[in-house]
């Protein structure tokens, strides 16, 4: 053994304190340096003193050391099963095509057109889609991608909606912890189209997605990947608002959305109901789809609705009725084969005084839907308690 002064004063104060050549774990050596105040001694915890994984022999005079290989174990190789193989790639990203299904029911209408060409044009150019509910803003923007056969993510956005849930998250599958990106990645890798349906529903947590909306990728600080938007990646966005709030409380739970993040779609498309006749078109299909004679049924529906949207746009009444209501009204007559309880049924979730006017007033476009007895009934009692009242009346 050759060893400096002061490695001979280590060796031979830890030799006291734990015997000549004694076998110290790596801990024990540190502890005893701190303990004797003498500087770690980095110099023994190497070869030629380790004789095994963590554990160094004493030098002893005399004495040659000769470190110990360790014995090489031979592993047996863990075979993958197919369902974990195919689970790790579920969670990253879907390997099935995401190009949604032509639908024969769909008729072409409104901001069709603009939207399937901004779609098509496989450019990043967002775009914000306003319009009162059940006019098919997000069935346009489905069918659009179904004929441009472009790939399609729509996300639902509430007010819980948060980075998590649009960019990425840790989860527990299978007691492990993974990471799973989020709808927003999947479709940037992807090059798809992002709908973000539902906006305005959303609260400041939404301003997560500003890069994104830039079209310059996004940092997933969670997992430290930055992440490029692919060729054809774009974002568009459906509200019932312009993201301005709603003031006549029609659509509760809309919020007022931050300036700059409005800014960050370039166009914003004003959807509007489809005309009479594109909307008689829409019903006639949906007959046609339940095998059932439509007769004048799909025609006096929609000069129904048509009527009471003209009231609702003049502030005359405070309800209205959506293409998406008319086709609920076939359906249920599909089932029920009644005409004004199909009407009864869709219309149920208005007031009593909404409902009893729009039945009314349908009775005098239909002459085949006649009203029951207790409308009847009620009207006269009206008529009568006012003739009432005009005969208390002196003046």
């Amino acid at each position: 053994m050759n060893l400096s002064p002061a490695k001979k004063k280590f060796v031979d104060l830890a030799s006291i304190e734990y015997g000549v050549g004694a076998i110290l774990t790596k801990d024990k050596v540190t502890t005893f340096a701190e303990k004797s105040g003498i500087c770690c001694p980095t110099w023994f915890v190497r070869a030629p003193y380790r004789v095994g994984t963590g554990k160094f022999k004493l030098p002893v005079a005399g004495e040659m050391v000769t470190p110990v290989t360790p014995k090489m174990v031979k592993v047996p190789m863990m075979k993958k099963t197919e369902v974990v193989e195919e689970s790790v790639v579920t969670y990253h990203n879907p390997t099935v095509n995401l190009v949604p299904d032509k639908d024969p029911l769909y008729v072409p209408f409104g901001n069709y057109n603009d939207v399937y060409s901004i779609i098509k044009s496989g450019r990043y150019y967002p775009a914000f889609i306003t319009g009162l509910s059940g006019n098919g803003k997000t069935f346009m923007v489905e069918q659009a991608c179904a004929k441009a056969k472009r790939e399609f993510f729509r996300v639902n956005i509430t007010v819980e909606t948060d980075e998590d849930d649009l960019l990425g998250h840790y989860a527990l599958i299978d007691g492990n912890t993974v990471w799973q990106d989020g709808p927003v990645v999947k479709a940037m890798e992807r090059g798809a189209i992002l709908l973000l349906d539902e906006i305005d529903l959303a609260s400041s947590k939404i301003m997560c997605l500003q890069p994104v909306l830039e079209g310059k990728g996004v940092y997933l600080k969670k997992v430290n990947r930055f992440v490029s938007p692919s060729t054809g990646f774009n974002v568009l966005a459906t509200a019932n608002t312009k993201g301005k709030g709603s003031e006549d409380g029609r659509f509760i739970g809309t919020n007022i959305l931050n300036e700059a993040f409005l800014e960050r779609f370039p166009i914003t498309v004003e959807q509007e109901y489809p005309s009479v006749s594109i909307e008689k078109k829409i019903l006639d299909k949906v007959f046609m789809s339940l095998d059932i004679e439509a007769g004048d049924f799909a025609e006096k529906l929609v000069t129904w609705a048509d009527i009471i949207r003209k009231t609702f746009y003049e502030g005359g009444i405070d309800e209205i009725i959506a293409t998406r209501r008319l086709v609920h009204i076939v359906n249920a007559y599909a089932i029920f084969g009644d005409r004004k309880k199909s009407i009864e049924m869709c219309i149920n979730r208005f007031d009593e005084d909404t409902k009893t006017s729009f039945l009314d007033l349908y009775s005098k476009c239909d002459s085949e839907v006649v009203l029951g007895e207790e409308v009847v009934t009620e009207t006269v009692e009206e008529t009568s308690t006012e003739e009432s009242e005009d005969n208390l009346n002196p003046f």
